[in-house]
């Protein structure tokens, strides 16, 4: 082989062996300190679509609220209570705003665990009525045993798993 050959191979094999390098810098980077900025700015546009005013409802004699939703009122939870978990036994008051879930620093419920997502899931109040959305997390929301994919209502006392934490809404 003519020397010229082996540098050229030489320096394609040192250029290949930089992408890993930077591939493996990369990765952890995004492991450690979570997701890119588009990643949070598609989350942050989700959230600003989610509280947006909703539509008015067109029931046309709606019953009264404790005939509608049987033996469980929604609309008169006033705190998250965590049944099982690192946190057990924490209780986190209800406000009008939105509750986040997640690893994250800036969540409402912030949770240390291996299973959970930065930005797992997010408990807001709609026409009364508590809904579950889970964020894209990578392990999912379960709400009574069912993976949540759409915004769910939650009911007080049904239990709702995120990651090794289990919560419910009580009243």
């Amino acid at each position: 082989m003519s020397e010229l050959t082996l540098l050229v191979l030489r320096f394609g094999f040192l250029i290949l062996l930089w992408f890993f390098v930077l591939g493996v810098v990369y990765a952890l980077r995004s492991d450690l300190f979570g997701q890119t900025r588009k990643a949070e700015e598609r989350k942050q546009a989700a959230a600003r679509a989610a509280s947006s005013p909703p539509k008015p409802r067109v029931d046309p004699a709606p019953a009264p609220r404790a005939a509608r939703s049987g033996n469980a009122t929604v609309h008169n939870a006033s705190r998250i209570v965590i049944t099982s978990g690192t946190k057990q036994g924490t209780e986190i008051p209800l406000g009008k705003g939105p509750i986040t879930v997640g690893r994250s620093s800036d969540s409402t419920l912030v949770l240390r665990d291996d299973y959970t997502s930065t930005h797992h899931a997010r408990l807001l109040l709609w026409n009364d009525d508590w809904m579950l959305q889970d964020l894209d997390s990578t392990n999912g929301t379960f709400l009574s045993g069912k993976r949540v994919g759409a915004p769910t209502q939650v009911k007080l006392g049904a239990p709702i798993k995120v990651g090794q934490t289990t919560f419910e809404l009580r009243g």
